[in-house]
């Protein structure tokens, strides 16, 4: 066990634990540290910037995906059970909170990939940053965007909702996942109107009439915090009803409304990268001339196969088209060797994807335990269209669920300071 500086970490704790119902510990392990990054605001504002060009991009590809026939979406890793119950698009926009990965490299900020469905890592950055720069002397760059959540929150209800009755709004998530549950409450209390919070397991779904909460009020609108499409699919009640599929219908057929929306699903499979790819290299006029610059400015070369990168001895990783929190991910020499490996193997059997291989920046970290190196992964919220809240996970060259939350904040500019 790693000795921690214990006035550093006094520090830590301290603060953090102003901060209401917030997980700074993650199973004994430090979580948030207590420490900035600074950045400049040419640099926050050329990471809003890709974000909205990426978003714009993944946009303009929705469409193409709901008009392509079922088999070629399944080619796409897209399960053929939820098929029929995504490509209903019910808002005017593609999703309502989104998470794009990004990565800086010489050559700019680049695209890892997109959590279009059940994104995390949104308490942190739209309220907990700003409390942690404020607290160093640092300008938030995420300020005012926890209001633009709320609109956005706001206004999706408002859409999903056409009666002039109030609708039954409830927030979930698994109570016994500290980091899930905590999100909820953060989202239902920006919200701010009428709401319940209520876990996951005590939902009540009743087939072809609806979802309740434990004292029978039947649900409107459900944000699903995390419980990702592709694993309510398969989820079975004890008597072995499909109770996942039998949500989805609920959906469907309007007896129940959910954020993100099912749509935003579409979104989600890493396999849509390698069709956006695709597009690109053939220069294919789906795309007008600005959108394949700003494909070619800040996507990753993705395919369904490794033969390109051997054939060019480049450095590639292997992904799983649904995996989460740097699971089942493998890096891959030029010779086609795995160089590194997370150790988690849960989406072995999802459709893979591969993507040229970019090293994460590096930068020394305060931590408990002293000064260290971590590798840095910049996650930028969409909300609606539109670039908002950013932050930075602090990790190994693989970014996994054991990743920190390391503050951002811009310095400011001292009167009289040399500009």
């Amino acid at each position: 066990m790693r000795a921690r500086n214990a006035s550093h970490e006094q520090k830590r704790q301290a603060f953090y634990e102003t901060v209401p119902a917030f997980w700074h510990d993650l199973f004994g392990e430090p979580y948030a540290l207590y420490d900035v990054y600074s950045i400049t605001e040419e640099e926050a504002a050329a990471i809003r910037t890709a974000t909205d060009r990426i978003a714009a991009i993944y946009d303009k590809t929705a469409p193409l995906l709901r008009s392509l026939p079922d088999e070629t979406l399944t080619e796409l890793g897209i399960p053929a059970e939820s098929i029929p119950y995504i490509k209903t698009k019910p808002l005017t926009q593609e999703g309502v909170i989104r998470r794009v990965d990004l990565v800086k490299t010489p050559d700019g900020w680049k695209h890892f990939e997109i959590n279009a469905d059940t994104p995390t890592f949104i308490y942190e950055l739209f309220h907990v940053n700003g409390l942690a720069a404020r607290h160093f002397g640092y300008k938030d760059p995420n300020a005012g965007s926890e209001l633009v959540l709320q609109t956005a929150i706001r206004r999706a209800v408002r859409e999903l909702w056409n009666s002039r009755q109030a609708p039954k709004v409830v927030f979930t998530a698994h109570s016994d996942h500290e980091e899930d549950w905590n999100t909820a409450l953060y989202l239902g209390r920006t919200f701010g109107y009428l709401h319940e919070t209520i876990p996951l397991d005590q939902l009540q779904l009743i087939e072809e009439e609806g979802l309740f909460t434990p004292d029978g009020k039947k649900i409107d609108i459900l944000y699903r915090q995390t419980y990702p499409i592709e694993h309510l699919i398969n989820d079975k009640s004890e008597d072995g009803t499909a109770i996942g599929i039998e949500l989805l219908k609920l959906v469907k057929d309007e007896k129940l409304a959910v954020i993100n929306p099912l749509s935003s699903f579409l979104l989600q499979s890493k396999a849509v990268q390698a069709l956006i790819w695709g597009l690109h290299e053939s220069n294919h006029a789906f795309f007008n001339e600005t959108e394949h610059e700003w494909i070619r400015d800040h996507f990753l070369p993705t395919y369904l196969e490794n033969e390109p990168f051997l054939k060019k001895g480049v450095k590639y990783v292997e992904k799983p088209a649904f995996g989460r929190e740097g699971d089942t991910i493998t890096v891959f020499g030029p010779d086609g060797q795995p160089l590194e490996a997370n150790k988690l193997k849960t989406y072995d059997d999802s459709l893979k994807v591969y993507q040229q291989h970019q090293d994460l920046p590096a930068a020394a970290i305060q931590t408990p335990f002293g000064k260290e190196t971590a590798r840095l992964l910049i996650g930028s919220f969409v909300i609606g269209q539109k670039a908002e809240a950013f932050g930075i996970r602090a990790g190994s060259a693989i970014t996994g669920n054991e990743a920190c939350f390391l503050p951002a904040g811009i310095k400011p500019i001292k009167k009289g300071a040399d500009q």
